[in-house]
């Protein structure tokens, strides 16, 4: 691998791994002052969880060869260990530790977008075993599906949404995105954990403020680093992710203004993350006009699904299915309305007259990744409910679960 290319690489790695501290800042502003912290281990331990599972199967089960040939999931013994990448100092070898590295931090990133569904009411130890066993049977499975490529010429079999349907997903929208914030919607919609006894308000607004512009930092390396070296594709999926980030602040305040007659705070936070959210299937296949309007588009509809959620009565308190789960939806159908010729991905769109032929493999992948993390994500969370129970009781969960599982608490005013 060139140096200009492993040192950008080296920097995007780094931008990524600020979205975890970002994540639980933006996530813990969010929630009451009693489960802050609570939050933050949350999303802290997420990384830790996935770092071993990756290390000893989550890699090959995400980038091996496919069981079978069937594009569903990678042989999980193919790279056990890391240990064929170890043995070979060449260049191979380099690049396949680095990408094992990356990619941690993705699925690591997709699980804790998760932790939001179980705020404040779920059990911290029932926490670290479903998120082992969602990554095993959510994530990996999924990501081998959409990240991974054919090689026919050495007989390797990649994922059968990236090569058979013909997906594109730039950097994760589906996998990542969709998936996280459809499976934080199983876990919070009263199905398995219920409704939180007297709900959240956000304790802390600087601190989302603050969270949420750490992440949009670190999608600068989760979109550009995506792009596999220090190239023209690299610089432009970083502006037009700066673009759609900034248009879905405008787009989410638009809709909150009409809506209630004010702009708040929290709603440019989130219009931003949805904007970037919208931008990651499609920030190489959108011109620069055009990931302006991903990001008018996704922010736009996330507000409006927000209002939707609240008249069902979904308590989904840090809004992750509305802000990911509807935001990368609507950023894989950018791919399909906006995608432009010009634009490195060389995809044209149906609004500029593009083939119709797109449609239906967005929409497969879409619904596949969808249905599967509802139904898989449901299906875990309920056998583990019915065993080890998830909820926190009625007392722990009124005392506040910082207290109550970490015998902290994230302010000592006494102490003043």
């Amino acid at each position: 691998m060139p140096a200009a290319d492993l040192a950008w690489l080296l920097a995007a790695f780094a931008l990524v791994s600020l979205m975890f501290p970002g994540l639980a800042m933006f996530y813990g502003g969010m929630l009451g002052s009693k489960n802050v912290l609570n939050m933050i281990m949350m999303v802290m331990s997420s990384l830790a969880v996935t770092s071993v599972l990756y290390v000893l199967y989550g890699y090959s089960m995400v980038s091996g060869n496919s069981l079978g040939g069937l594009g569903i999931i990678g042989d999980p013994l193919e790279f056990f260990g890391l240990q064929s990448f170890v043995a070979d100092a060449g260049s191979n070898g380099a690049e396949g530790l680095y990408w094992a590295a990356f990619f941690i931090l993705f699925a690591a990133i997709t699980i804790a977008i998760v932790a939001s569904g179980a705020a404040g009411r779920m059990k911290f130890g029932a926490w670290i075993l479903f998120s082992g066993l969602w990554l095993t049977l959510v994530y990996f499975p999924l990501a081998h599906q959409v990240f991974t490529f054919t090689d026919e010429e050495s007989g390797y079999v990649g994922g059968w949404l990236r090569n058979v349907i013909e997906l594109h997903d730039f950097a994760g929208g589906t996998a990542v995105h969709m998936n996280a914030g459809v499976a934080a919607l199983a876990l919070a919609l009263a199905l398995v954990l219920g409704k939180s006894k007297g709900g959240h308000r956000p304790h802390n607004l600087p601190l989302v403020v603050l969270g949420a512009g750490i992440l949009w930092f670190g999608w600068y390396g989760f979109n550009g680093g995506s792009a596999a070296g220090a190239n023209f594709l690299a610089q432009y999926v970083v502006l037009t992710s700066l673009l759609a980030g900034s248009a879905g602040m405008i787009g989410f305040a638009l809709v909150e203004k009409i809506r209630t007659g004010r702009a708040t705070t929290l709603g440019m936070a989130s219009g931003a993350i949805a904007g970037l959210v919208g931008i990651t299937p499609s920030a190489d296949a959108v011109n620069p006009v055009g990931a302006l309007l991903v990001g008018l588009f996704s922010g736009a509809v996330v507000c409006l699904t927000l209002k939707w959620k609240t008249k069902l009565g979904i308590d989904d308190t840090l809004d992750a299915f509305a802000v990911h789960g509807v935001g990368g939806v609507v950023g894989v159908i950018c791919v399909v309305l906006f995608a432009a010729s010009d634009a490195p991905a060389g995809i044209t769109g149906i609004l500029f007259g593009g083939s119709w032929d797109i449609v239906w493999r967005e929409l497969v992948a879409i619904t596949v990744t969808c249905v599967y993390s509802f139904t898989m994500t449901y299906a875990i969370a309920w056998t583990l409910n019915k065993t080890i129970g998830l909820r926190v009781s009625e007392e722990e969960e009124y005392v506040g679960l910082d207290v109550s599982y970490h015998a902290e608490t994230a302010y000592d005013s006494g102490r003043v």
